[in-house]
């Protein structure tokens, strides 16, 4: 059968429309016993309208449904919190055939949703069936349509169910594994797992078997970063030309990568959910760095796409399946409403902030709230674990479920972390989920969380009462409550494992206060995304700032590796400063202060003499003298830094020489300025020739499953020698 699709001339085709309409299987189109004269109007205003279009469609060349797009946001949809941009609405009317023909609805079906998805600003198709059309709801989900919810319109009540454009295409599987493939030889490179060897104006690099080889062009850079040019990539196999695959190539290399032969398949499951997420991005991820320089915080969160910048397998969230992904991953800025668990008092930890806690929703529910706390809980976590794994304690009524929230939340790039979108100024909340991801799995400890505010706390005072930190405008998000279930077997049992860490949560205080009139907040990754076109973001700011580029980077330094510095030299205070964990606050494109957020788990005294408070004792170590300089050295340098001087420098924004020189005034500035921290500007030595190479990669490959102890982070690193000091 061969489908066409061409605009409705009412003209010509008005009596055949008016058939199909008030034909008794039309019941659902809602045009039963209209005129033609009826039928016409209606489709004047359609025809008259720039928001809805009327089509008509041929098989094999006869007339033969009808079908209409439309914008949902200017339809009686408009509202509705579940649309976003991309939204393109659809409705179909297959003419009643004289004989039924085997596949004819569905190859209809099909043929309109192609005519959708043809325009490429269409990131979804939006249909709202009547809740009580069987048949075409059981249609729609035989096409991949996910329900969302039943809407109450004026004619009717609705099923609104939306349709993802499909992203696992050849076309995107290519560009994922190209872009991946580059990532991976760049940053086993950088970690010394891979020596490519210079081949003319290329690099050749061979796997240990000595059959497959890769050939590309890169820059080598300040901090032996590998700036590597996805197009340049060209593998051989057996000298024959093959395909860029990153799984193949991880088997291939597997043998200096030491991954454990037990682990190997987990690595590369995380692998393949990293490509499928970059396919997904690249379908849907349409923001231009020109619509990001005026997003809200919100929008440039969904909108990054790397995940990590130094992991290679960064995407895993191992457990979600299709559905799950596009329920909750960051980047489909979905909205979710968090579950509500109330836990049983005597099993139950809450510390900090009590007021967190909503006893409405205990009241209303039936339950005493001197007996009962309430605990925030992913969905994902309750339908998948909380209400299988926990069975004998909502049995018990130890725990029960309550359902949803009345607020909507948004993910974080954290991906457990949610924003209140229906009321931004209150607290993001943290959950335990039990996906494996990037090396661990993301729970949350009730025993170590137990002691999160008070740490929250003790930080916050110690940031506001420092004079050269508050002349930065450096301040941190507190975690000022936290809440964590023990009352189960897996706590009874003493064992230490993952079922321990699925029932807790923290509340986080909300930057959206923080910004001023005329500023705006964006993650710190942002720094380093670049569109689907390529474009850098950071070199779009500074474009539009009225800055020159070394200024601008003048100013984001102060906002960010100062106050770090400050804390490490004056407090040995160490942060960790990934661009997921810092949000800036811009003014006209220039970073003027930095907020740092997660400071529970990821917070620590470096010098075991430092006194802190008893119920601080938790984050202090006494680490030896060289780690500490690499939380500046690795965590800021080759974390953060190395990426983004390579993005100015391949970009012809600015020189590496002339943005690690302004690195280095930043520091001398600094010492400078506070001669009363001679010592420990001595003890640090930031400036010295080398540094230890802290290895991010081989952390992860030598285990996938839990790359580091939590409680000793320092003992659990990996070295590959040492890196020459940009700042030297």
């Amino acid at each position: 059968m061969r489908t066409t699709i061409e605009p409705l001339d009412l003209d010509a085709h008005l009596a055949l429309v008016h058939a199909w309409v008030t034909h008794p299987r039309s019941a659902f189109w809602q045009m039963q016993g209209a005129t033609p004269a009826d039928v016409e109007r209606e489709y004047r205003l359609v025809e008259d309208s720039p928001h809805h279009h009327a089509w008509l469609g041929r098989v094999d060349g006869v007339p033969a449904f009808l079908a209409e797009t439309y914008d949902p946001f200017h339809s009686e949809l408009g509202g509705l919190p579940e649309l976003r941009p991309g939204d393109l609405g659809m409705h179909v009317l297959v003419a009643p055939p004289e004989q039924p023909v085997r596949g004819y609805t569905r190859t209809v079906f099909r043929a309109v949703l192609d005519h959708c998805f043809a325009d490429a600003s269409v990131r979804r198709v939006v249909v709202e069936p009547d809740s009580r059309n069987d048949k075409i709801r059981a249609l729609n989900r035989a096409f991949g349509f996910r329900e969302l919810r039943t809407i109450t319109l004026p004619t009717k009540e609705a099923t609104l169910s939306v349709l993802d454009r499909d992203h696992l295409t050849p076309e995107n599987l290519e560009r994922a594994q190209r872009h991946l493939v580059a990532k991976a030889i760049a940053e086993f490179a950088h970690e010394r797992l891979l020596s490519p060897a210079p081949d003319g104006d290329r690099w050749l690099l061979t796997t240990p078997a000595g059959d497959t080889t890769y050939s590309f062009r890169a820059s080598r850079l300040a901090l032996d970063h590998w700036a590597v040019e996805p197009a340049s990539l060209e593998r051989s196999v057996k000298d024959q030309p093959a395909p860029l695959d990153a799984q193949e190539l991880v088997v291939e290399l597997a043998e200096v990568l030491g991954i454990p032969d037990p682990l190997l398949p987990t690595y590369l499951e995380e692998v393949a959910a990293t490509l499928a997420a970059a396919c997904w991005k690249l379908t849907h991820s349409t923001a231009s760095v020109d619509d990001l320089l005026t997003a809200d915080h919100q929008t440039v969160e969904a909108a990054m796409t790397e995940g990590h910048p130094g992991f290679v397998a960064n995407n895993g969230r191992v457990g979600f399946g299709a559905d799950d992904y596009a329920a909750y991953a960051p980047e489909t800025g979905s909205t979710v409403r968090l579950h509500w668990l109330a836990a049983r008092r005597e099993h139950t930890h809450l510390s900090g902030d009590p007021s967190v806690q909503d006893t409405r929703v205990l009241l209303d529910a039936g339950l005493d709230p001197e007996e009962y706390l309430l605990i925030p809980v992913h969905p994902w976590q309750w339908r998948n674990k909380i209400a299988i794994t926990f069975a004998p304690e909502l049995a018990r009524g130890d725990l029960v479920h309550l359902g949803e929230s009345a607020d909507e939340y948004r993910a974080q790039q954290s991906i457990r972390t949610f924003a209140n979108v229906t009321r931004p100024e209150q607290p993001f909340v943290k959950t335990a989920l039990s996906i494996q991801n990037m090396g661990f799995m993301r729970g949350l400890s009730p025993r170590y969380m137990a002691a999160t505010p008070a740490i929250n706390a003790w930080v916050h005072d110690l940031v506001s009462s420092d004079p050269t930190l508050q002349e930065c405008g450096f301040s941190v998000l507190r975690e000022h409550a936290a809440i964590g279930f023990t009352g189960d077997a897996y706590h009874r049992a003493g064992v230490r494992s993952p079922y321990q860490k699925m029932i807790a949560a923290l509340w986080r205080e909300s930057p959206a206060p923080r910004a001023g009139e005329a500023e705006r907040l964006v993650t710190m990754a942002a720094l380093l995304h670049r569109d689907d076109d390529g474009r850098s973001l950071a070199a779009a700011m500074i474009t539009a700032s009225p800055l020159d580029p070394a200024a601008w980077v003048r100013a984001y330094l102060s906002c960010y590796v100062r106050p770090i510095v400050h804390c490490l030299l004056a407090h040995d205070l160490a942060f960790m400063p990934h661009g997921e964990n810092l949000i800036l606050v811009l003014r006209d494109q220039v970073p003027v202060r930095a907020l740092m957020k997660d400071i529970g788990e990821e917070v620590c005294v470096m010098d075991g003499r430092r006194p802190v408070p008893e119920e601080v004792e938790r984050i202090r170590a006494d680490v030896e003298p060289d780690v500490r300089a690499l939380a500046l050295h690795t965590d800021v340098f080759d974390g953060v830094l190395r990426h983004l001087a390579a993005i100015l420098h391949t970009d012809g924004v600015l020189d590496q020489d002339a943005f690690w020189a302004e690195v280095a005034r930043c520091l001398r500035e600094h010492a400078e300025e506070h001669p009363e921290l001679a010592e420990a500007v001595a003890t640090y030595d930031f400036h010295r020739a080398e540094f230890r190479h802290s290895c991010l990669n081989r952390l992860q490959l030598r285990n996938t499953v839990e790359m580091v102890d939590i409680a000793d982070q320092s003992q659990s690193l990996i070295y590959a020698g040492t890196l020459h000091n940009p700042v030297a």
